[in-house]
């Protein structure tokens, strides 16, 4: 593909958004940057717990401040000022359709990473310690299916500044399955989608 140099990831929670991202940083130079951590930060300059309802509120404050790409801009913001040091640019997680038309206007990839969501919840599970996630993913496999059935389709009432997920994979320009047992296995999907150089 040729227009890999800028990528934005979405997909559902747990399908491995960052570990995509971590991938194309470690093995090909890729500048990654999760837009969600920035809404962790504010979270907690703020004083708010670190949980996925004030990350929506914070994100659709911003949208409604600083429009409905603000989080792609920051990020892009963020690559000008090194992007001679990087092969391109990888940002999780786009979660409004606005963010996916401005990676589409950037002249880059919208790519929509997904996976079983029993697989999905238990890794989640299994990695929130290592990520320091304890308590923001502390939930039952109910109660994460209700979160993203709340992100993944438009609030009623027409908030365009609300989270959208469904209209972003909608613009998706290829889907990745990562049911990637490996990091390494993760890769190879990755090179092969992407028509990246191998890298062990």
């Amino acid at each position: 593909m040729d227009n890999v140099h800028i990528i934005g990831l979405s997909g559902t929670n747990g399908a491995g958004k960052d570990a995509v991202g971590e991938l194309l940083a470690a093995r090909h130079n890729y500048l990654f940057i999760s837009v969600t951590e920035l809404l962790r930060n504010e979270a907690r300059r703020r004083g708010l717990p670190v949980e996925r309802i004030h990350l929506r509120e914070i994100s659709a404050e911003w949208r409604r401040e600083s429009g409905l790409a603000v989080l792609v801009d920051r990020a892009y913001e963020q690559y000008q000022k090194v992007a001679d040091e990087y092969a391109g640019l990888v940002m999780s997680s786009l979660r409004n359709p606005a963010e996916a038309d401005r990676v589409h206007e950037l002249g880059g990839t919208v790519v929509w990473v997904d996976a079983d969501p029993r697989l999905r919840y238990d890794r989640i599970q299994a990695n929130a310690a290592s990520r320091n996630r304890s308590g923001e993913d502390d939930k039952t496999f109910e109660q994460f299916q209700a979160e993203e059935a709340a992100e993944m389709n438009a609030q009623a009432g027409g908030d365009a500044a609300t989270l959208d997920t469904f209209a972003v994979k909608a613009r998706s320009d290829l889907t990745i399955n990562n049911d990637a047992a490996t990091l390494d296995e993760l890769n190879r999907k990755l090179e092969a989608a992407f028509g990246l150089e191998h890298h062990a």
